[in-house]
């Protein structure tokens, strides 16, 4: 199947059309958003937290080294400008389209997966004790040995929830696409032993696992987390690219479904086109045929011969 040609399907010619035959996955998409949004308010489960449990989330509070405002532009805006770049070059919408709408819909599932396991699990974080006491005095329950926290409320309700971690299932869902989408533009599984395809490959999940290693580093989350939160966002970018793409490794890995499934249309459509010019030229053909054979009968009968 030939690749597309310059300037052949752009936003302008192709845009429009690709987008409302498409509306259903956008609204999808939107309601997803309103969805992450409401999770993000959701009260975790309060898990109990004993004094003999503190030993091991006293961690102190530490900035975030990726703020959760990156963590949007390092998974969604980030492959978007490859998608645009490789757009600009090729001028496949259908490319575009569907790339967009495939980073889309891995990051918005993942943060869906990633806030409800958290609000039900209700994990503390490795700083959860100066959340819980931001004084340092102690205070736990008489009878059930349970901590008492007087700590700024959001600031501790955050601290319930450690498992997993969402900006590391963020940035493996994202980044993790882009590494699918890009194995299959440079055709890194092509067999040839080209080993600087597989550093442009590797080199977005490089950058998620550092995202993933800080978290760790700031005692924002516990190595499970972070292990877990990545498993889940590299697994909801595999499932969405292979929705909207073949295999890398495919002979067609370079391109969209979409955009050779619109080729067999066109290439169908042309066919029709010419069986039915072809039938119409025969039954001219066998009309001239035919009136021929009158006029030369009326010929006949008239004795001019």
């Amino acid at each position: 199947m030939p690749e597309a040609q310059p300037r052949s399907h752009t936003i302008q010619t192709h845009g429009a059309r690709l987008a409302r035959k498409h509306t259903h996955d956008w609204v999808v998409l939107i309601l997803l958003a309103a969805l992450v949004v409401a999770l993000h308010y959701a009260p975790p489960f309060s898990r109990f937290v004993g004094k003999d449990m503190m030993a091991d989330i006293r961690y102190p509070v530490k900035p975030s080294t990726v703020p959760a405002w990156a963590v949007p532009i390092i998974s969604i805006l980030c492959p978007w400008a490859v998608f645009v770049s490789v757009y600009v070059a090729r001028r496949d919408v259908y490319d575009l389209h569907h790339a967009t709408l495939g980073v889309l819909f891995a990051v918005l599932i993942t943060a869906v997966f990633t806030d409800v396991i958290k609000a039900a699990v209700g994990r503390p974080r490795p700083d959860f004790f100066w959340r819980c006491f931001p004084d340092g005095k102690q205070l736990y329950d008489q009878v059930t040995g349970g901590v008492i926290c007087h700590g700024e409320k959001s600031f501790l309700t955050d601290g319930r929830k450690s498992f997993p971690s969402g900006h590391t299932s963020w940035s493996f869902a994202g980044l993790g696409f882009l590494s699918l989408y890009l194995s299959g533009k440079i055709k890194a599984f092509d067999r040839q032993g080209h080993v600087a395809k597989l550093c442009i490959v590797i080199l977005p999940l490089l950058l998620a696992a550092l995202v993933g290693i800080s978290r760790v580093d700031n005692y924002r989350h516990h190595w499970e987390d972070v292990f877990v939160g990545g498993l889940i966002g590299f697994i909801m970018a595999v499932l969405c690219y292979l929705h909207f793409f073949p295999p890398p490794y495919h002979d067609q890995g370079w391109g969209p479904y979409a955009y050779f499934h619109m080729l067999e249309e066109l290439e169908a459509a042309n066919s029709n086109d010419a069986e039915n010019q072809q039938s119409t030229d025969g039954r001219h053909i066998g009309l001239s045929g035919q009136e021929h054979n009158r006029t030369s009968g009326n010929v006949l009968e008239s004795g001019c011969v």
